[in-house]
């Protein structure tokens, strides 16, 4: 193989690592809610694809591979910390009136809450399928799962979410009548 052959490809493996930190960065971010941590996880998956590029063997599944590694990572870190943080304060845009960016504020803590409080193995699926948009066989392939169960695990998350975010739609229903009536 030439050199220009190399250098070529070798660039092109960069590109894809710098087109894909943003998506990696959002991942780690949605499982620890920290942003110098997901830095972190995000920095030590690129150094880690750097350190081994040539196990990839197919490059239509560079994500699912680069997937992998972030998965490892995190579990890295958790089997070294066994500590998981509390959300962080998120802060969003700024909207044009303080009730939308309130309503806003409470809807976005409430599905983080929401999203947080499942188990992490719901969690990681779905935030690599409805966040990444990756394939049912790309998730069981990168958290080395059967495919049954990442569709179980995901059938679960988001039938759990449903129902919270039901029963908070409820809840909020019954305080605004509730302070109807005393009004």
């Amino acid at each position: 193989m030439s050199c220009l052959t190399l250098f070529g490809k070798k660039r092109e493996f960069i590109q894809r690592l710098e087109n894909i930190r943003p998506r990696l960065f959002r991942l780690a971010w949605s499982w620890c809610h920290q942003r110098d941590l997901a830095d972190d996880l995000v920095q030590e998956t690129l150094t880690r694809a750097l350190r081994s590029e040539r196990q990839l063997k197919e490059i239509e599944r560079f994500d699912a591979w680069i997937f992998r590694i972030l998965v490892n990572t995190w579990r890295n870190y958790l089997s070294r910390t066994r500590v998981m943080e509390n959300i962080d304060d998120y802060v969003l845009a700024e909207e044009q009136t303080p009730e939308s960016l309130h309503a806003r504020y409470q809807l976005t803590a409430f599905v983080q809450a929401a999203v947080e409080s499942l188990p992490q193995g719901q969690r990681q699926v779905l935030t690599l399928i409805d966040l990444e948009g990756l394939s049912y066989a790309e998730v069981a392939g990168v958290l080395e799962i059967p495919i049954g169960t990442v569709m179980s695990r995901l059938c679960r998350a988001r039938k759990a979410l449903a129902e919270k975010l039901f029963r908070q739609t409820a809840e909020d229903e019954y305080s605004t009548n509730l302070l109807r009536r005393v009004k």
